[in-house]
């Protein structure tokens, strides 16, 4: 599933579009912004995988385990949206193709061979912000990600 986002505009009781307008005041303006959520289902799947691949690499999560729910939530929207759990740390032109090309899906090329993850799922122990857990619950990641 995709997520939704969209804006709408309102002036004097006329919609317009947001595209090349000057900022309205918030008087004038309404946004109205939906984002749909990953399934469960998807959110359980890249919470055990990134266990396993922890364990696997000798890697750990964030210390901030906030970034660890986030990356997870965020490979999983990606799952559920593209069929691939690309990277949500970066920006891409083209998600589809970049997702097909399969470079950036998690683990990514960088990770697999040099342990460089850009969005600091998985850590190397000496890492600064590496905690000492290689395990989160879905309770964690919910509880982490309750009011984003």
């Amino acid at each position: 599933m995709k997520a939704l986002q969209a804006t709408t505009a309102y002036s004097s009781g006329v919609g317009i579009s947001s595209i090349g307008v000057p900022p309205l005041t918030p008087s004038r303006c309404f946004r109205i912004v939906a984002k749909v959520e990953p399934t469960e289902k998807s959110v359980e799947i890249m919470r055990k995988f990134s266990e396993q691949y922890a364990r696997k690499s000798g890697t750990y999560f964030c210390v901030d385990k906030g970034v660890t729910s986030v990356v997870i939530k965020g490979l999983a929207e990606h799952k559920d949206s593209l069929g691939a759990p690309l990277c949500p740390c970066r920006h891409y032109d083209d998600k589809a193709a970049e997702a097909q090309q399969g470079f950036w899906n998690c683990p990514c090329v960088p990770m697999r061979e040099r342990k460089e993850c850009h969005c600091m799922l998985f850590l190397t122990p000496e890492n600064d912000f590496a905690g000492r857990e290689q395990l989160i619950t879905m309770q964690e990641i919910q509880e982490t990600t309750a009011n984003l």
